[in-house]
């Protein structure tokens, strides 16, 4: 552990309000009566305002230790209120609101919140599905009266108002539980992440040094708990007008107006907003030159959308590729400018590139296994270029899942002080040290194959054998499952395409087995199937729902057995 035994973000917040109190620290856009508004806050604003909830919090009757589940918009209040909570020494529970009604009240279950703060729509949800019934004695309404819940955040702080303009900020040891983040469930059941002061700080610390982040900086955020980072990087978040839960319906021109009007330096979006924004810009012939730093994460981003995105800036500037996940972010990254001299290896089965490992982190693949891992030892790891299981190691992965011990045996290798995490993803190290990805352990394809004489075993990759596909110009993307046929595990690839087909499927399908059978990553492939449109999570627009479609390409596999 180390030596530092107090902490607490928040503590960057107070040195910005101190230094810079004047200074934007955010900015939230808003549509009204079809007219762009801005609602703008200064640190010492921020300060004082979390200040004011922190204190208002506590005489309500919540106090150190105790959860509170956040259901709140990116706006003005929640980053008030988030930074009250840590403030406070509260736990926030933060969720994704798209990961469905019955893993929320999964969620909530486990994680056995005292508090409820949310907007309106959210308290109505949760009185209409019982979320958090059991142990909620606390519900704080947010942009709204108190009717669905509690009481309104205004009508608190009108009950309870601070005295003095400081508040006694909480320090917790730097180990404490602080925050937890639930996984969106995309690649299985939602666990609850166990965030510290320390995880947080070593983040701020890889943005400031990895990233080159500084003061002054604006950064336009269209991920709300990435925008949080902002505040505490002394860096302004701008929030766009758009549905942060589902970032592929945002409007372009709303984030182009946004970045514009503030001249933002940075960008933080996913591959889906990326490709998005890189076709309506192109099609206005739109330049974003204030950028001199994109960052993008949450899922591979496909190469041609980072050519396309990449005309908008100016000569020079990358997209950041970041490798990573909730128990784990950031790992490693890449810059575009070297991810796309890439292009052949990714294209031919090699896997994506995700750079190198940020600061004060380590990298290394271990033997393929379902099996927990009691203790680490260098003996586990494989040579370069072999794939196996992602293991990381850094102040910044989360040593522990909330209420599911089982889950942190399964995750977590005991390695001194800090535990190692396996990510649950498969890759390889090539000789400079770089990453590459292959895809998620639980979508590889193990197939067994027969004959007279002998036995054959193939592993199939999904990113190694979708990216071969893809280059296929009908193909606009392309699924790996695994279906268990004539009692054997087999390999079907379901095709999404750029266009309805105007011949016979048979053709592209027999040039699909030929691609196929070109690479060591595709050979033996002989099943394909056309689908209208793949089900996807919809914050990313990447994340195959793998499982649903196996379902569906075994049912049309046995009715093309029983013609």
């Amino acid at each position: 552990m180390s030596e530092k035994k107090q902490a607490n973000l928040c503590r960057h917040l107070i040195d910005a309000a101190t230094q810079f109190p004047t200074s934007l620290a955010v900015a939230v856009q808003k549509k009204r009566f079809n007219k762009l508004i801005y609602q703008e806050m200064d640190f010492a604003q921020l300060h004082q305002r979390s200040d004011q909830i922190a204190f208002a919090l506590n005489q309500y009757g919540l106090k150190s230790g105790d959860k509170a589940v956040l259901m709140v918009t990116p706006s003005l209040d929640f980053f008030s209120i988030t930074f009250a909570l840590f403030k406070a020494g509260i736990v926030p529970i933060l969720v994704d609101p798209g990961m469905g009604t019955k893993n929320l009240k999964q969620c909530f279950k486990e994680a056995k919140p005292d508090a409820f703060i949310g907007i309106p729509k959210a308290h109505f949800a949760r009185r209409l599905f019982g979320w958090g019934r059991e142990t909620i004695k606390h519900n704080i309404t947010v942009a709204g009266t108190g009717l669905w819940g509690g009481i309104g955040l205004k009508a608190l702080l009108a009950k309870y108002p601070i005295q003095e303009n400081n508040y006694s900020m909480v320090k917790l040891e730097d180990d404490q539980l602080a925050a937890i983040l639930f996984t969106s469930g995309s690649t299985g059941t939602p666990k609850g992440v166990v965030y510290s002061h320390e995880m947080f700080e070593a983040q701020i610390s890889v943005l400031k040094n990895d990233y080159q982040i500084q003061h002054g900086e604006r950064d336009l955020a269209t991920f709300p708990l990435f925008s949080l980072f902002g505040p505490a990087l002394g860096m302004a978040s701008i929030v766009p007008e758009m549905d942060a839960s589902k970032p592929i319906t945002a409007n372009p021109e709303y984030l182009f107006e946004a970045i514009q009007k503030y001249e933002c330096s940075n960008l933080f979006a996913n591959p889906a907003l990326i490709e998005i924004l890189g076709n309506a810009g192109n099609k206005k012939g739109i330049k974003l030159a204030t950028l001199k730093r994109v960052i993008s994460a949450g899922a591979p981003a496909t190469l041609p959308s980072l050519k396309h995105f990449s005309k908008l800036l100016n000569k020079g500037v990358d997209i950041l590729n970041s490798y990573g996940a909730t128990e784990s972010l950031p790992i490693s990254k890449i810059a575009s400018s070297e991810l796309l001299k890439t292009e052949a290896i990714t294209d031919t089965g090699g896997g994506i590139c995700v750079g190198e490992a940020v600061e004060n982190t380590q990298l290394a693949i271990i033997k393929i296994s379902e099996e927990p891992i009691e203790n680490w030892s260098e003996e586990l790891t494989i040579p370069a270029y072999e794939i196996g299981e992602i293991v990381v190691k850094g102040p910044q992965v989360s040593q522990q899942y909330y209420a599911r011990d089982n889950a942190t045996v399964d995750s977590k290798i005991a390695d001194g002080e800090q535990s190692r995490h396996r990510m649950g993803d498969l890759g390889y190290l090539d000789e400079h040290g770089r990453l590459w990805m292959c895809g998620r352990k639980a979508h590889r394809v193990e197939t067994v194959f027969q004959d007279k004489t002998s036995t054959y075993t193939s592993n199939y990759f999904s990113i190694c054998s979708e990216r071969i596909f893809n280059t296929h110009p009908a193909v606009k993307r392309s699924a790996l499952v695994g279906i268990e046929l004539a009692e054997q595990k087999t390999a079907v690839v379901c095709i999404e395409l750029l266009e309805k087909p105007t011949e016979s499927s048979l053709k592209l399908f027999n040039e699909l087995r030929f691609i196929a059978d070109k690479h060591d990553h595709t050979r033996g492939i002989k099943h394909f199937l056309i689908h209208q449109g793949f089900p996807m999570d919809i914050r990313h627009n990447a994340k195959i729902y793998r499982e649903k479609l196996a379902v569906w390409a075994k049912s049309e596999i046995k009715k093309e057995f029983n013609k």
